[in-house]
């Protein structure tokens, strides 16, 4: 169980300001760097919305007041020493004003490729499977799946989930890979097709290990 911080007791600094990380509730990904004082974070808290401080123009903005690109705040937190914000958002369209989803989308220079995190991965499938059922391009599975309805896309959901009980019988790690990430695919189009947002099941998943440490 986290410990509940009063507003008051937060470290800004001599300019009035403290640090907020903006993360994406559903991937974990860090969509970009800002400043709050305590009026933008107090309209942050009321609006559910995020709010900074503009240092440039010296003036409060609303993220996403012009774009539409708002960030729906699902909490906050607070780091040990009090002097920087963590903010959990549903990110409605881009955070980055170039039009990347995330501000961090440009590497230096040395090092591997790092391999995308499973919770990147499956947001960025679920965007593209609503996209899909949004748009209906043709020549398209998923549109074919979502044209069928939800008896199809269930039957789908059962026949991936008995190919992964045969792949482990069978002891047979790459086909139990390939079984898996098929039954992910179809649970996305599922719900998706029954409105059920991905963050729900993070949420649910979180609340179980919560559940878990206390026992």
């Amino acid at each position: 169980m986290k410990e509940a911080i009063d507003a008051r007791t937060l470290k800004f600094d001599d300019l009035g300001l403290i640090p907020a990380v903006v993360q994406d509730a559903e991937s974990g990904q860090v969509l970009m760097v800002a400043f709050m004082n305590r009026q933008s974070l107090e309209k942050t808290v009321t609006s559910g919305e995020t709010w900074f401080w503009s240092r440039s123009r010296q003036a409060l903005w609303h993220k996403g007041e012009t774009s539409g690109n708002v960030q729906k705040v699902r909490k906050i937190d607070v780091d040990c020493d009090g002097d920087a914000l963590l903010v959990r958002v549903e990110q409605v369209g881009n955070a980055c004003h170039t039009g990347e989803l995330s501000c961090f989308f440009r590497r230096l220079t040395g090092g591997e490729e790092p391999a995308g995190s499973l919770a990147e991965v499956l947001l960025s499938l679920s965007r593209r499977i609503a996209e899909r059922k949004r748009d209906m391009p043709e020549g398209s599975y998923t549109t074919k799946l979502f044209r069928e309805g939800t008896d199809r896309i269930l039957k789908k959901v059962g026949e991936e989930a008995g190919e992964i009980i045969i792949a482990a019988k069978n002891h047979h790690p790459g086909e139990i890979a390939w079984e898996v990430a098929d039954l992910l695919y179809h649970l996305l189009v599922m719900m998706e097709q029954e409105g059920v947002p991905l963050v729900k099941v993070t949420e649910e998943l979180e609340r179980r290990a919560l559940k878990g440490a206390k026992r």
